[in-house]
């Protein structure tokens, strides 16, 4: 098919577009390229390594996507609302809103500080809210949409040392059940995806004895890949998801059944 101008962009109108938080890296990666397979058009959020962001951009134009980077807190409220106005602007619409920007400050609750709990519950779920919000009339106006938010298994079931995380977890589903009561009317739908035990840059450098301890919490005896979790991303913002929505759909080999 032949492109078309829709927005400041040159691209195939008939690619849906997909806006990705925390899209340069992990999962955020993974589902950013999986959707461009998919047949999405991308933007990709970041915070603050434009030279990664860029480096997924040519993976997702590689893939055939028309695709843009866009540097932004999450956490900003006034931010927020001039990326998606910018986005908007280049891509002409958004179909699918993914949610995973999200940052640890972990330590036990005694010597927790103020500003580590906040700034997580700011990014985390404040981030999220934000995102939804400021896309709410463009997916009401088009009376249809898919929201995804990145959850975790230890929003279900608690961690310690992880108050602050698991509290911005928790609030997250909250989150996602009452805006798919409120946005159902207009056919938008919000789920939410809770990973367990991911395979990260992070994890490729524990040690065998921490590893097994890890795969021993979960059923299935192996850790999700970045790849496991956008699988079920793209299933949620897909047309095959019509008519799911308010649903928390853990990806973690069993940890929290």
């Amino acid at each position: 098919m032949a492109e078309k101008k829709t927005g400041t962009l040159e691209r195939d109108a008939s690619r849906r577009v997909a806006l990705v938080t925390g899209g340069s890296r992990g999962i955020g990666r993974a589902t950013a390229l999986r959707l461009a397979a998919d047949g999405f058009d991308v933007a990709i959020v970041y915070a603050g390594n434009a030279e990664r962001a860029a480096g997924v951009v040519d993976e997702l134009a590689q893939a055939g996507a028309t695709a843009k980077a866009y540097q932004c807190d999450v956490a900003s409220s006034d931010q927020v609302k001039a990326t998606v106005k910018q986005v908007l602007d280049d891509f002409g619409s958004v179909w699918a809103l993914v949610n995973n920007a999200g940052v640890t400050r972990d330590g036990l609750m005694a010597r927790m500080k103020d500003e580590d709990f906040d700034r997580v519950i700011d990014v985390n779920l404040k981030g999220a809210f934000n995102m939804a919000r400021a896309l709410t009339r463009t997916f009401m106006r088009q009376r249809g949409g898919r929201i995804v938010n990145l959850s975790s298994v230890v929003g279900i079931m608690g961690n310690a040392g992880q108050v602050n995380y698991s509290a911005s977890k928790a609030g997250l589903i909250g989150l996602t059940k009452s805006v798919a009561r409120e946005l159902a009317p207009r056919n938008v739908t919000c789920n939410a995806v809770a990973p367990g035990f991911v395979e990260t840059d992070m994890t490729a450098g524990l040690s065998d004895s921490t590893r097994k301890d890890y795969e021993s919490q979960i059923p299935l005896g192996k850790m999700c890949a970045p790849e496991d979790i956008a699988a079920a991303i793209a299933f949620l913002v897909s047309d095959q998801a019509s008519l799911i929505t308010g649903v928390v759909l853990p990806v973690d080999g069993g940890m929290a059944m």
